[in-house]
């Protein structure tokens, strides 16, 4: 990638996307943001005086990446593009607007892009499409899928989405897919950071519970860890390859044992076996789909984490370069932040 190379970044509001603009505009490139609305607050939790994405060398376009007119507006000009938008909550009123967005709104991008002749597309997908692993098992990039079946409708989309990604580059379409294990760090508060929430919670004694008792085993990885992965893999990737973008594979016994070492204080848990959650969970949908009442979790993401989510980002390592931050020190940057955080905004 050039320098001060001109760069379409769906997705450049949010909480990944945030920060690999500032990145991007560091290395002196210019970028253009695509936005729904078009003076965006700065986030909760942003620490700096002003907007991040308050800079000459950004430009908020308005638009959606389900209106594909305002996708070639943002990418008129440019040659790469960074897709990080997406659909990514816990619950939407209709099931068909994980795919809406995830699938066609992917689909929208490409074309766009296509039309335009943008030299190479960087998306971001999840490692939630690479599926659940068995216990002990460390997967990959090549990993079979372990199971069929699906936990959650924004995992069914995103691997609907890959599929869709990988046919789009064997007919020569320059895109390459990273693949973000679970990020958290620096940046927005709020349900796209949901792991800083969650160490903050933690920390005040709020949300203590480990479900099924904390032995399930997942892989975590600091914002700014993904950021460099997300340029390495425009810089360096190859064209039809996935990436997964992780750190350190541990239970989550183990990681609010990480925030203890931070904090200095031992903080009070409650292991909880998995169907305590789950009825809590599916009252809280039921809320939801009766109500319009924004459910925290579903039954659904309770199973999503009680299975293990272990994987390994040498590929990324070998091919791109990619160096992530050792798992305490990351935990030792987020929490810095909250901190000062509390002090802004108490």
């Amino acid at each position: 990638m050039e320098r001060h190379a001109k760069i379409f970044v769906p997705g450049g509001t949010g909480f990944i996307g945030t920060r690999l603009v500032e990145a991007l505009v560091d290395r002196g490139h210019s970028v253009r943001a695509l936005s729904r609305r078009a003076n965006p607050k700065p986030p909760p939790g942003f620490d700096t005086t002003r907007g991040p994405l308050d800079h000459e060398l950004v430009e908020l376009v308005r638009g959606d990446i389900s209106d594909r007119d305002s996708l070639v507006r943002g990418m008129e000009g440019c040659r790469y593009v960074f897709h990080l938008a997406g659909y990514a909550k816990n619950w939407a009123p209709k099931a068909r607007m994980f795919f809406d967005v995830n699938v066609e709104g992917t689909r929208n991008v490409f074309e766009a892009a296509k039309e335009l002749g943008i030299e190479r597309v960087v998306w971001t997908s999840t490692v939630l499409a690479l599926g659940p692993t068995l216990p002990g098992q460390v997967a990959d990039e090549d990993t079979p899928r372990s199971t069929d079946r699906y936990l959650t409708e924004y995992e069914e989309s995103k691997v609907a989405a890959e599929k869709m990604a990988s046919q789009y580059a064997k007919e020569g379409f320059p895109v390459v897919t990273v693949n973000p294990t679970r990020v958290f760090g620096p940046g927005h508060l709020t349900e796209g950071n949901a792991l800083s929430l969650l160490i903050d919670q933690y920390d005040r004694g709020l949300v203590p519970v480990l479900l099924n008792r904390g032995v399930n085993v997942a892989n975590y990885v600091l914002v700014d860890d993904v950021v460099q992965g997300l340029i390495l893999a425009m810089e360096k990737g190859r064209i039809g390859e996935r990436y997964l973008l992780g750190s350190e594979n541990v239970s989550l016994r183990e990681f609010f044992g990480l925030i203890d070492r931070v904090t200095g204080k031992r903080h009070f848990q409650i292991p909880l076996l998995t169907i305590s959650p789950l009825i809590f969970a599916y009252f809280l949908k039921k809320r939801a789909e009766w109500f319009g009442i924004y459910p925290r979790i579903t039954p659904g993401w309770v199973r999503t984490f009680v299975v293990d989510w272990a994987h390994s980002c040498d590929k990324a390592r070998r091919e791109l370069g990619y160096r992530p931050t050792p798992l305490l020190e990351a935990v030792r940057i987020t929490y810095e932040w909250l901190q000062r955080v509390r002090e802004q905004q108490p």
